[in-house]
């Protein structure tokens, strides 16, 4: 029952840390949830890539929302969805998105502070915690529990340092926010600073130098939830890359020796499916 995902997600973020995986497609959700995951979130880049697009902006609203109902049938764990700026720039507009997003039956989303165009200025300060503000009444307005991620994407984007990065977030913590986020940070004692600088429970993205830590390492910095946003997407691409290399510039075929069987993906796919919309 959704109401009960909605329920878990909420109480996964109050103590501990999970790893939160993002399929880009139900294949690659029921496998995750296969896997072991106990909650699932889209990735805005992984998708574009399935739809044969480049990552920033390139997505619709109406294009994520969709992609984020398919996810949420295919497993029965709990959906966040990552919806880069709101797909506006109002802040009333970007409360729509929230609701949206909850009819579309995902327990929380995540938005972003940049904007979606060249370069991805950041929005003005006061502007983006509006922005926030109003996203987080939405969520409050809503019958059931809906976690939003507020984003500090200026550090990963490279228009603003860590100082303003974590100014941000607590603002957006004081707007209403349940979790906050700066992808990206330059390592692991900066990560500590940005978890030291809120109350609020942090997302950590398992990309650049925090790949070299452990999921227990992580924890014990702080941070509540990993994410892998478009990580596991991109060694998938990779993987095309190199077998097509290997095949279209050298005739070799011996790399697809490293294929899964297709026995060990039906069961995963069996053992990640929601059962509950098959028994309806």
């Amino acid at each position: 029952m959704l109401a009960e995902r909605h329920r878990k997600f909420h109480a996964l973020h109050q103590e501990g840390c999970f790893v939160i995986p993002n399929p880009w497609d139900m294949g690659s959700a029921k496998m995750m949830a296969a896997s072991g995951a106990v909650a699932l979130a889209t990735s805005s880049a992984a998708l574009a890539f399935t739809l044969g697009r480049p990552d920033m902006g390139r997505v619709t609203r109406e294009e994520a929302l969709k992609h984020a109902e398919d996810i949420v049938r295919a497993t029965p764990l709990p959906v966040s969805g990552d919806f880069e700026n709101g797909f506006a720039d109002a802040p009333d507009d970007v409360a729509e998105t929230i609701r949206l997003a909850a009819r579309a039956g995902l327990s929380g989303c995540s938005i972003e502070d940049t904007q979606m165009i060249d370069g991805n200025p950041a929005y003005d300060f006061e502007f983006a915690v509006d922005r926030i503000r109003a996203a987080a009444d939405a969520a409050r307005s809503l019958p059931q529990p809906f976690m939003l991620c507020a984003r500090a994407d200026g550090v990963m984007n490279g228009v603003y340092d860590l100082d303003e990065g974590i100014r941000r977030i607590q603002a957006f913590e004081r707007a209403g926010a349940g979790l906050v986020y700066i992808p990206v940070p330059p390592g692991p004692e900066e990560l500590k600073r940005v978890i030291a600088s809120v109350k609020a429970p942090v997302n950590a993205l398992a990309a650049g130098p925090l790949t070299k830590l452990s999921v227990k390492e992580i924890a014990a910095i702080g941070a509540r939830r990993i994410s892998l946003g478009s990580m596991i997407a991109r060694v998938t691409h990779a993987a095309i890359a190199e077998q097509m290399d290997a095949i279209m510039k050298d005739g070799d075929f011996t790399k697809l020796s490293a294929a899964a069987s297709g026995s060990k993906i039906d069961a995963m796919l069996i053992a990640g499916s929601n059962t509950e919309n098959q028994n309806e």
